[in-house]
């Protein structure tokens, strides 16, 4: 039986697509799965594939031509097979339907001219944008403005940067998809709003704001209102700005200090007060260089003040600290936010229990060495760590798994988590498929990710996907820890250091290295004794690398 596939709609905002190009031809056989033709939505030219097979009876919508979502694209069916009953039809093509259409739009327009002064009120007008905070990433919920690249009254073109937003896992550009002035910035630097709130409004330049933000609020009672609060609010804030003697982003006497999130960073660490700090970018706004190139200016010292009350006798004085009390609230990035809560969900949500084992480290450090001696090879005791635990993850699958409630999901890929200490937080980038990897893949895979996320240029599904977590303090010098399990895995290694101490071997006390690792388990699906054999298969291939080779 024939198949209608009818124009999808590939994003939240698609109304129309254009047939970039057709990769089928009427007559060509079709598998499920197959890409039929590269669709133009108003965002981003998209591969589309069939879900159905057969032949490409009829192509509704040729190559260069623009359709409504849901027209009819194509038809798919037996090879022969009579489609005149789908053209004439409900799913017609576009020939047989210029009439009703034409009928429909007089239709409309009439009604629309009858009640134009009720209606034109409570309409965006034509040309006007709305640019809502986007879902960069599939957790991310809520978005943070770390940086407007451009202001009010500026000319935007299509793939010009408005922002830099900051998600739950990274700070990205996010470049507009229209070409206009902005009108109206809805959220402003530092502030966070939900997926789709407005972010900003781009058209026309002279555009009525007002009543954009009144159609925009569905009857105009919520925008003055919301004005009024946001008004408010920065009433507020600047009073609390004023208090404050040095912040980030607050100059002394409250007004707004404009630096890209980068400078902001090294001021911090540098400690020093970007009020002082003159801004060579755009408008006056302080950017890398300058924070760099900042010299304080000398202050005179003040003199010291003695009472006039003060005794004549020369008493030895007495030395007590003299200051000023200070504190600084600094908001949390939405990268913290959302550590803070998915810890606190899988914490409160998985029971968790932890076993900890003493591993034996001496032939560890002695393969290590001699793999280092090879030429371009360079292993870390973390690589090996995450090689042993792939490989005992293949003999034990009960603790790769995944709580679904009424059911266990058992993972039969191995992709590992690796915890990447990071300035706002933690991510965890994933080895996809790590137990396939060798000693030296994982190492150059593991500095590459950790590089990428330190540096904020890691991509959303490179930390997505994880089955096993790894976290290691042993860098720096914590013997033992235990970790939160990084859901929706089972369960967490925590890593300590390898340290030196006297040892029993073979009856008698000798120096030996030995390392603790610690187990999180999720008792939902891992028992006490499958995690303890885990730990157990763990410690044989760290005891003895050669069994990893193999």
């Amino acid at each position: 039986m024939a198949e209608v596939i009818n124009m999808p709609r590939l994003s939240d905002t698609m109304e129309e697509g254009t047939v970039a190009k057709w990769l089928k031809k009427v007559g060509d056989k079709v598998e499920e799965g197959d890409i039929l033709a590269e669709i133009e939505t108003d965002k981003a030219t998209m591969e589309f594939e069939s879900f159905h097979e057969g032949t490409l009876l009829h192509i509704g919508i040729d190559e260069g031509d623009g359709a409504p979502v849901d027209s009819l694209l194509a038809i798919i069916g037996d090879e022969g097979e009579d489609i005149s009953g789908l053209l004439n039809g409900s799913g017609g093509s576009g020939k047989s339907e210029d009439a009703p259409k034409e009928t429909s739009k007089e239709e409309k327009e009439e009604a629309v001219a009858d009640d134009s002064a009720t209606e034109d009120a409570g309409k965006i007008p034509e040309g006007v944008e709305i640019v809502t905070m986007p879902r960069l990433s599939d957790t991310m919920e809520e978005g943070t403005v770390a940086s407007w690249l451009k202001k009010v009254g500026d000319t935007i073109e299509e793939g010009d940067i408005l922002a830099e937003i900051e998600t739950d896992k990274a700070t990205m550009e996010f470049e507009s998809f229209y070409s206009g002035t902005l009108l109206h910035i809805g959220i402003q630097e530092g502030e966070g709003a939900p997926v789709d709130s407005l972010l900003a409004i781009i058209g026309p330049e002279g555009t009525d704001i007002d009543a954009v933000l009144k159609a925009h609020a569905g009857g105009g009672s919520d925008a003055p209102s919301k004005e009024k609060d946001t008004t408010k609010k920065e009433e507020t804030t600047t009073e609390k700005s004023e208090e404050k003697t040095v912040t980030a982003t607050t100059a002394s006497d409250g007004g707004r200090i404009f630096a890209s999130p980068l400078a902001k960073r090294i001021a911090e660490e540098k400690g020093i007060d970007l009020s002082q700090v003159n801004g060579s970018g755009d408008n006056g706004r302080i950017v890398k260089r300058d924070v760099e190139n900042f010299k304080p200016s000398a202050q005179p010292a003040k003199p010291e003040t003695q009472g006039s009350s003060a005794p004549a006798a020369s008493v030895a004085p007495v030395n007590l600290p003299v200051g000023e009390e200070s504190r600084e609230e600094v908001k949390n990035s939405q990268m913290r936010k959302v550590i803070a809560k998915r810890l606190a969900e899988s914490k409160f949500s998985a029971p968790h229990y932890y076993l900890t084992i003493e591993v034996d480290m001496d032939n560890a450090k002695a393969s290590r060495a001699q793999i280092n001696d090879l030429p371009d090879t360079k292993v870390s005791f973390n690589d090996m760590v995450l090689k042993a635990c792939a490989m005992a993850l293949k003999k034990h699958p009960q603790v790769n798994t995944t709580w679904n409630g009424d059911t266990t999901i058992y993972n039969h890929h191995v992709h590992m988590g690796v915890a990447v200490a990071v300035d706002e937080g933690l991510v965890v980038p994933v080895l996809k498929f790590a137990d396939q990897m060798s000693l030296t893949q994982i190492g150059a895979s593991v500095k590459d990710l950790a590089g990428r996320a330190r540096n904020k240029k890691i991509k959303p599904d490179e930390m997505e996907g994880s089955t096993f977590t790894v976290s290691n303090l042993g860098m720096f010098g914590i013997q033992e820890f235990t970790s939160i399990i990084n859901q929706p895995n089972s369960s967490i290694l925590s890593v300590g250091a390898i340290e030196e101490k006297p040892v029993v071997k073979n009856g008698e006390i000798v120096v030996g290295s030995t390392m603790r690792i610690t187990l999180a388990n999720d008792h939902r699906t891992v028992d006490g004794a499958t995690g303890a054999k885990f730990l157990q298969t763990l410690r044989a291939y760290l005891e003895n690398p050669v069994t990893m080779l193999a």
